[in-house]
């Protein structure tokens, strides 16, 4: 288990499920990854849930509104990405071939956020944090630990991210599959699938990965609890193990477990 205070620019800080049961993900989630809900009003548009791990910020989710359910929004979870200044971001984005849908605003004194659509169809946050640096705990069961960004055009997105967040794409040694890894600094914190990967008709999207200490306990886990396999426990020789799941009400993750 690994403490987290501070997140660096361009990594990935906090993720957000929006969710069109509340209550039941809540339940769902608590029981697969052992999180606990703490609930915070937002006025009349409902609750804000902070999911807890050893008393440390693991995620978050909310209710969707009827705004967002008008438009087709579906059950998901969106990934934040640290930025040192999210007005100067979000301004760089529409030069790059990307889409501003939310400009930038406060979150009262926790930070300030940009929802950004990739040029390629994928959406995200940019965070600029104040009060609140995101994701505190890692390297433990139930921690967001990696993300896929799954699109149609890799060429295109590899250039978007890499002029907006400075990342750099890389084939792994003696990998022939097409894979790109997501390095960050000198982090790797992602990756990237041949775009031959996405499944017709799935718009791109990015998909979170979570670690678990049991792949195939906690894919039947949550199959028992009425979610989806996607993808069953499956295993990368030399990588880990991983599934791919949509929770009850729909909102799609993966999990996994280093083979290392």
């Amino acid at each position: 288990m690994t403490n987290i205070e501070k997140h660096s620019n361009g990594s990935f800080c906090w993720i957000e499920l929006g969710t069109t049961d509340q209550s039941a993900a809540k339940t769902f989630y608590e029981s697969l990854f052992g999180w606990a809900s703490n609930d915070f009003p937002m006025g009349p548009s409902g609750t804000y849930t902070i999911f807890r791990l050893n008393g440390r910020d693991a995620a978050a989710g909310y209710q969707l509104n009827p705004a967002q359910l008008a438009q087709h929004v579906p059950p998901h979870w969106m990934l934040y990405i640290q930025v040192d200044n999210v007005d100067a971001s979000a301004a760089k984005v529409a030069p790059l071939g990307g889409t501003v849908i939310l400009a930038p605003f406060d979150v009262m004194d926790a930070g300030r956020m940009s929802v950004i659509q990739d040029p390629t169809g994928a959406y995200f946050c940019l965070w600029q944090p104040k009060k609140n640096a995101g994701i505190g705990i890692g390297q433990v069961h139930g921690t967001l630990c990696w993300a896929d960004l799954c699109t149609s055009d890799t060429q295109k997105a590899a250039k978007f991210y890499s002029d907006l967040l400075g990342w750099k794409f890389e084939a792994g040694e003696n990998d022939k599959s097409g894979y790109l890894h997501i390095k960050n600094g000198d982090h790797h914190i992602g990756g990237m699938p041949p775009a031959k990967h996405l499944q017709p008709g799935v718009p791109p999207h990015w998909l979170a990965y979570f670690l678990a200490d049991d792949v195939d306990a906690t894919a039947n886990k949550a199959k028992e609890m009425g979610a989806k396999l996607y993808l069953p426990p499956t295993s990368m020789e030399g990588v880990g193990r991983f599934s791919i799941i949509a929770d009850p009400q729909g909102a799609v993750f993966a999990i996994f477990k280093s083979a290392r």
